[in-house]
């Protein structure tokens, strides 16, 4: 493979690499800024959220129920809201479409968010596995075509095959110990959103029977 070519090939792989790695990095921050919008801070927020919702939920202010979740984009709060809106559904129905929806809606898109990141992960290492056959073909090439070959002209060839691993692996590391962590934080809020989601329905459910 003449030098040029391989040097070619190597600037090419360099910058495949720096653009799969911007994109992981991207995916990462965008389900980590997904997850904290979808959730409260903390139970003691969810809590106090829920205590909100109860007095008017018992009294039979769905509306006003309605409008204080309006415009929220947590999750917890855009369930309420169309729990409320689909009360004439009735209780178990409209439970089966919140439990639907939240899985559809939050759960499946962060997955598929994810997806993105644990294919940076197998494709990072993969790209530089490329620039080390391709630099270990340069170097064989210049072996094989010459009496007697300097050992620095080897030197821009090995170092493709060296660097676009060591690329690789430095792009896909960090990227596992990312989806572990966002892994660890979309558990604690599907938690979270469960257990507040229980509480509203057991509330709802009380809610409906009293103003039936």
């Amino acid at each position: 493979m003449p030098e040029n070519l391989t040097n070619i090939i190597g600037y090419i792989i360099y910058t495949v690499i720096g653009i799969v790695a911007l994109w992981g990095a991207f995916c990462v921050v965008m389900v980590w800024l997904r997850v904290g919008a979808k959730r409260f801070r903390s139970e003691e927020q969810q809590q106090l959220f829920l205590d909100t919702i109860e007095e008017p939920l018992m009294e039979g202010d769905f509306d006003g129920v309605g409008d204080i979740c309006h415009r929220d984009p947590r999750a917890l709060c855009q369930i309420v809201q169309l729990g409320v809106i689909n009360r004439q559904l009735g209780y178990s129905k409209v439970k089966q479409m919140l439990l639907d929806r939240f899985e559809r809606d939050v759960l499946a898109d962060l997955d598929y968010r994810l997806t993105w990141v644990k294919t940076v992960i197998a494709a990072a290492p993969m790209i530089g596995l490329l620039g080390t056959v391709v630099g270990m073909m340069g170097a064989f090439e210049k072996l094989s075509t010459a009496a007697s070959v300097d050992p620095t002209e080897l030197a821009s060839s090995i170092s493709l095959a060296l660097i676009t691993t060591a690329l690789g692996l430095t792009v896909a590391i960090p990227l596992v110990i990312a989806t572990a962590s966002l892994n660890n934080r979309i558990r604690k809020m599907e938690d979270l959103v469960s257990l507040g989601l229980g509480q509203f329905l057991d509330t709802f459910r009380e809610a409906l029977s009293r103003h039936k």
